[in-house]
């Protein structure tokens, strides 16, 4: 049976979901196994190719609830088109091809109405595309040492390529409440980074967060996940992501330090991104005047493309002196 039309779980696990037929299933089973807690799943078919949406719907309603975008609208889009169908007290993203343990939101829950928290994270285990199972991301001592995280401090852990633990990869649960009250949701411009802004504005807002040490999702890495394939426009949008959040939000002394150092490793990026581009085209001036440009870029990013430009450059000039 269905049921009541006004009944409100715990929690909604929204599942964005684009060809994931072969993955979804297992991240669906997990979200049905939550203890101690009532769930609702919300899937959103991100206009599939293959057969994902057939997946979905062949659960029962009362099991899973299906929203078919009419367009691909990207992560950002189908998770808010699953933010606008949530009903749970709290929500939480749950990536088509990860899956969580049994316990996980019951303990995140618990930890954070406790601390009267609208946000709380925990730990992930990475798994890898063989199926060997990695170390936690984090060590539990890191973990159990924030407590708490705040937007400075999660700016600090957002540093790209520099910071020591990404915080970025944090799969957080929002009280649905906040979200809402705050009209926050994902910048659907975005294709990588777009969970980075929406921690981060959650935050700005006044959000708490709260951190369960312990591990309670399982992070599947994935070759061609295009959270792993980090290209020159996605940099200079997440660029203009952080400009508008910049404008939009105010910041204190230690998280405004932390932005700046975020903002510079994005400049960075930009810079080594266009040198690999310019390798890649044969095109060494571009290249050369790219890293004469910003130098910190490449003796940042690592000595190879230094000595790979280094032998273009003296290339070229054999070639000139011809």
């Amino acid at each position: 049976m269905r049921p009541d039309v006004g009944f409100v779980p715990d929690v909604s696990f929204v599942i964005a979901a684009y060809n994931a037929e072969a993955t979804l299933d297992r991240a669906i089973a997990s979200a049905m196994a939550q203890k101690d807690i009532s769930v609702e799943i919300v899937v959103v078919d991100d206009k599939s190719r293959d057969a994902t949406l057939d997946v979905a719907r062949a659960y029962p309603r009362d099991i899973v609830r299906v929203v078919a975008l009419a367009s691909n609208r990207g992560p950002g889009g189908a998770r808010n088109a699953g933010f606008d169908a949530a009903r749970g007290r709290w929500i939480a993203v749950l990536d088509s091809d990860d899956a969580v343990f049994p316990n996980r939101l019951a303990k995140m829950i618990a930890r954070a109405e406790a601390a009267d928290a609208q946000i709380a994270v925990d730990n992930l285990q990475v798994i890898r595309e063989d199926g060997v199972v990695e170390d936690a991301m984090f060590p539990r001592q890191y973990l159990e040492g924030l407590r708490e995280i705040s937007l400075a401090t999660y700016i600090a852990g957002n540093v790209v390529f520099e910071s020591k633990f990404n915080l970025g990869y944090l799969k957080p649960i929002f009280q649905r409440e906040f979200l809402n009250e705050n009209r926050l949701r994902y910048d659907e411009k975005l294709r990588i980074g777009e969970d980075y802004i929406l921690f981060a504005d959650a935050l700005a807002k006044g959000g708490k967060c709260v951190v369960e040490p312990d591990i309670g999702y399982a992070y599947h890495i994935r070759s061609g996940s295009i959270s792993r394939v980090l290209e020159l426009h996605h940099v200079e949008a997440m660029r203009k992501a952080d400009a508008v959040f910049a404008q939009t939000h105010r910041m204190d002394d230690a998280a405004l330090a932390a932005f700046a150092r975020r903002g510079r490793s994005l400049r960075k990026a930009a810079s080594f991104l266009s040198m690999v581009q310019h390798i890649k085209a044969r095109s060494p001036l571009k290249a050369i005047w790219t890293a004469l440009g910003d130098p910190a870029a490449v003796r940042h990013m690592g000595m190879p493309i230094a000595v790979r430009l280094r032998r273009m450059a003296a290339q070229f000039a054999v070639g000139v002196g011809r």
